[in-house]
């Protein structure tokens, strides 16, 4: 499995955010009194596609107010979501590892890219980063498709020699649009008779596996 240039997606993938998020739902939905928040398990769909879309679609707001929604989400994930939050095992060793075997090595997440880098210093993992890409905070460059193209583009990566890599479906679409290989990961928030359904190419259970087929033949 020979890759030059390898994505990975942020939340569900390189670290898992369950805590900070769904705390941070739920601090949004004091504001609508009216709508009733599900348990804290029953949020975990908001783990990956863009925040607009899931108020919309698991709370019922129109487009303005989800919009209102993910501002008074980031009232309190700006603060304290950010740091709920905890590094998958092994995986700064993996990103050393792809890092020393010459890999380029890339972030492409919907969550807003300031937040991803303040995440990726906060973990101590940035330096392993040719480039991170992140959603804007304005909410009109959020499609993982989207991110991933300006990734391909700014860093010219070749199509036949760039994986993707994430935990969700909207990980492995984003890449099958763009034409680059995915693969997806077991031990974040997907699934993987969904990500194999969605086009991956591989799956991993674990950052050792990555690690491990990644660096096979570099």
């Amino acid at each position: 499995m020979l890759f030059r240039n390898v994505m990975f997606d942020l939340d569900g993938t390189l670290t898992d955010p369950y805590c900070g998020i769904t705390n941070s739902i739920i601090h949004s939905m004091r504001y609508y009194p009216d709508k009733k928040v599900p348990s804290r398990e029953e949020l975990r769909p908001f783990i990956g596609p863009p925040l607009a879309d899931s108020y919309m679609k698991y709370f019922g707001l129109d487009a303005q107010q989800a919009r209102q929604a993910v501002d008074h989400y980031r009232e309190y994930y700006a603060e304290k979501g950010i740091y709920e939050n905890i590094l998958y095992p092994g995986i700064k060793e993996m990103l050393e590892a792809l890092r020393n075997s010459g890999i380029k090595i890339y972030m492409a997440t919907s969550k807003p890219e300031v937040f991803a880098v303040r995440i990726a210093e906060h973990f101590g993992i940035k330096q392993y980063f040719d480039y991170i890409c992140g959603s804007s905070m304005d909410g009109k460059f959020v499609e993982k498709k989207d991110i991933i193209a300006k990734i391909i583009e700014k860093e010219k990566c070749g199509k036949d020699t760039t994986l993707m890599i994430g935990d969700t479906v909207f990980d492995i679409n984003g890449a099958v649009e763009n034409g680059i290989k995915a693969a997806g990961v077991t031990y974040g928030f997907g699934y993987e008779e969904q990500l194999r359904a969605s086009g991956a190419s591989y799956i991993f259970g674990s950052a050792e596996e990555i690690s491990t087929a990644l660096t096979a033949e570099c």
